[in-house]
């Protein structure tokens, strides 16, 4: 299996298709393969399709440290400078759009030459002073106690919302979704939840300088668009906000047909080369 080498670990990624480079950084619990419907149509679109397994997760190796935003902000370095990327479309879900930030703001984006970021966990989920529609710390510290009881009922509790108003995901797909999450260690998800839930990011999305696309559902309960997405894009100052009606925080699955077209026309809009060339060339 293909691994990249981090400091006393691996990483594991998979790739699909020819053309530009497009690195999705997967959702909180989830694993590169969350993708599959991003990768089976937009890497015969010319893209080339890379996913990652975040360190602690699907095949990665599992480390005891390293789950703190700098360190995951790293392993996507690692990532691009280890298989010689250059022109990426940078995709993001969730908590990996914290991670794409931070590592913009930290490594640079000289490789990057287009942002997506999918219902975001940014600019600022804690509650603050100048943040008072935040989460509290008495709520975050009853989220970890759920997790640590019962990551099933969890779940459970929270996946009537996960897709959207009126979608018809099939139980399967619902089932595989979950299993990613049942299958990635809980001491690894609640210290990644905390490495996303207190992050202010605010600055750094002010900072950024590549073209970005926000895209998000306007029924996403796990992220709500008027806390993330909408402030997020507010903030970058090349951003372009698309909004899904009646999607939830799935919109990759649940809304996979629209959310691939812009996530094509993105990059065919933001990339150095010339997609339509790619495709003539294919």
């Amino acid at each position: 299996m293909p691994f990249v080498e981090i400091t006393g670990s691996r990483l594991f990624y998979s790739e699909w298709g020819r053309g530009r480079p497009a690195l999705f950084v997967h959702a909180w619990g989830l694993t590169g393969d969350m993708w599959a419907y991003q990768v089976a149509h937009l890497g015969r679109a010319g893209l080339r399709c890379i996913t990652v397994d975040r360190r602690g997760h699907g095949r990665s190796d599992r480390p005891s440290l390293g789950y703190d935003l700098d360190s995951l902000a790293d392993d996507i370095a690692a990532v691009i400078e280890g298989l010689g990327l250059d022109d990426v479309l940078l995709v993001a879900q969730s908590m990996g759009a914290a991670e794409a930030v931070r590592y913009l703001t930290r490594h640079g984006d000289t490789r990057i030459s287009g942002l997506v970021l999918s219902a975001p966990t940014t600019p600022f989920l804690a509650y603050a002073e100048d943040n008072p529609d935040g989460v509290t710390p008495e709520m975050t510290a009853a989220n970890e106690r759920e997790l640590l009881t019962d990551v099933g009922a969890w779940i459970d509790a929270r996946a009537a919302g996960y897709w959207g108003i009126g979608y018809d995901v099939s139980p399967a797909l619902m089932d595989w979704t979950a299993r990613q999450i049942l299958d990635t260690p809980v001491h690894i998800l609640v210290e990644t939840t905390r490495a996303f839930a207190t992050a202010d990011l605010r600055g750094e999305l002010a900072a950024l300088r590549v073209p970005t696309l926000v895209i998000q559902g306007d029924a996403d309960t796990s992220a709500p668009i008027e806390r993330t997405g909408r402030p997020s894009a507010a903030l970058i100052p090349d951003s372009t906000l698309v909004v899904l009606p009646g999607a939830g925080h799935g919109l990759y699955i649940s809304e996979q047909s629209r959310y691939n077209t812009e996530l094509l026309e993105f990059a065919t809009r933001t990339g150095r080369n010339s997609m339509a060339r790619e495709m003539r060339d294919r």
